[in-house]
């Protein structure tokens, strides 16, 4: 196939791990090209603007976008990128695989967790923040909608089904947010009923992240609301050695963004010593995205087998004593065997 994505480099050791990525991709023989765009701190220097009009048209065209990581500026009314290019495209899905990878020295091995996180509403809506005149009093809207709360849960059996998944778990606070949350755990026990080959449990937040530290191979994918999502599968990272394995994949109807969750880390920007591996395994993610699985599942392949066999070549940050570049290097030279 023939296929064009937009790009995003990114900011900090965005260029550096996006480059690399780029050369496996080319060695995989996808069939990509690559339409360039800005956004973030080269953005706003180059064009006065974090989030330029043409990078948004150029998104909408291609429906499909890799990206890296964005600086936000602190202060100053900024908003921050990723939630904008969220709400703009309505990408309500937000998948976060995490997956054990050998010499990471991460205290489990065996870990094969999705999170999926509503990604446009709950907690993290703008609207009703205030702040009382006195400066005493703060309050946020927390609104979850049923349409909100059906399509991600929806999207979570429906993934858990075609990537041959056992059970889906739904993790809200009901018992305290009895609105908003158990608009959510209502929605999620009535979709589970149309899905009886998919084992289905829920559990409270709080026992959650307390599960996932002691016995994390309970869980297969988990389904959950905006906050949750977002510190679950930081947890979840956790498991697996950090968040320069954490790819991210933010999923819509009409468009696609794909991302290292971590940082720019600008403090390690220009050393050639930032570790490819989450943006190498968001494209990964988009290869099966685009139908491409057989490479997508290569890829992953060929990031395990460099991880186990090939210690010299690898980052510093999982033991190595490598750069971005020998660590692609091995990766592209696995990829084309």
């Amino acid at each position: 196939m023939s296929k064009t994505i937009a790009v995003i480099p990114g900011d900090g050791i965005g260029p550096e791990i996006m480059n690399a990525t780029i050369r496996v991709l080319d060695a995989l023989d996808c069939g990509l090209s690559y339409e360039f765009v800005d956004a973030g701190m080269v953005a706003l220097e180059k064009h006065g603007d974090l989030l330029p009009a043409a990078t948004l048209e150029t998104i909408a065209r291609h429906k499909i976008a890799l990206k890296g990581p964005l600086t936000t500026p602190i202060g100053g009314g900024f908003t921050s990128i990723n939630v904008t290019l969220r709400r703009h495209f309505d990408l309500y899905a937000n998948v976060r695989p995490a997956i054990s990878f050998p010499g990471t020295k991460a205290r489990f091995d065996n870990i094969d967790i999705i999170t999926v996180r509503e990604n446009t509403e709950g907690a993290y809506l703008s609207e009703g923040q205030t702040l009382s005149d006195d400066g005493e009093v703060a309050t946020s809207i927390v609104r979850n909608t049923r349409k909100g709360s059906s399509r991600i849960v929806r999207y979570a059996f429906e993934m858990a089904v075609k990537k041959g998944r056992k059970k889906v778990t739904a993790v809200h606070k009901a018992n305290i947010m009895k609105t908003s949350s158990g608009l959510f755990l209502n929605v999620a026990r009535e979709i589970a009923k149309e899905y009886p080959q998919i084992e289905f449990n829920e559990m409270i937040v709080d026992n959650t992240c307390m599960q996932l530290v002691m016995k994390p191979e309970q869980f297969d994918v988990i389904v959950t609301t905006n906050l949750f999502g977002d510190i679950l599968s930081d947890l979840c990272a956790g498991l697996v050695g950090g968040l320069g394995l954490a790819p991210g994949d933010n999923i819509g109807t009409e468009a696609a963004i794909f991302e290292a969750v971590h940082g720019s880390a600008p403090d390690i920007a220009g050393k050639g010593i930032a570790n490819p591996c989450a943006l190498l395994l968001a494209a990964a993610d988009m290869l099966d995205h685009l139908g491409m699985v057989d490479k997508g599942n290569k890829l992953r392949q060929a990031i395990r087998d460099t991880m186990e066999n090939d210690r010299d070549v690898v980052t510093p940050d999982i033991g190595g004593k490598g750069s971005t570049g020998s660590f692609g290097d091995a990766i592209v030279k696995r990829v084309k065997a």
